[in-house]
């Protein structure tokens, strides 16, 4: 990741490009489409510079290397996927905790899912303790008599 910040003027000068997907202070995440405009591009024989300006991006806001750098991930990844490689896959907001309330249904759903992974967790602890101390016996498992 690049250590240049962008200014809000920067900021809004970016987010008005089309290939430009999401664009904060710390960073910018390009379209699906830049990335195949670049792997056609390069193709013809332009340069990271050159691809960039043609798609309407000022090189001195995002700066040489972060052009470089994005390049260069975007070929090693079509190199080794394909067209298929340079998709996002990324999800939205995915980690993150919900930001909204849970309804009363969804809590319940989830309090009984927690409920049963904990039954089923004490079940398993509760034959391991008893394998360990030689007492637990395979239901299948026939005695001679």
């Amino acid at each position: 990741m690049s250590k240049k910040i962008f200014t809000e003027y920067e900021i809004e000068i970016l987010k008005d490009n089309k290939y430009v997907k999401r664009i904060g202070p710390k960073g910018i995440t390009y379209t699906d489409e830049m990335k195949h405009f670049t792997m056609a591009e390069m193709e013809n024989g332009l340069l990271s510079s050159e691809i960039f300006e043609k798609a309407g991006f000022d090189i001195s806001i995002l700066g040489a290397n972060r052009v470089y750098s994005s390049v260069k991930r975007w070929k090693a990844a079509y190199k080794k996927s394909g067209v298929m490689g340079l998709q996002d896959t990324r999800k939205k907001g995915s980690g993150r905790p919900l930001a909204r309330q849970l309804s009363l249904e969804e809590q319940l759903e989830r309090k009984e899912a927690k409920i049963k992974f904990l039954e089923v967790q004490l079940e398993l602890q509760k034959k391991l303790d008893m394998i360990e101390r030689g007492v637990y016996i395979h239901k299948h498992t026939k005695r001679k008599k």
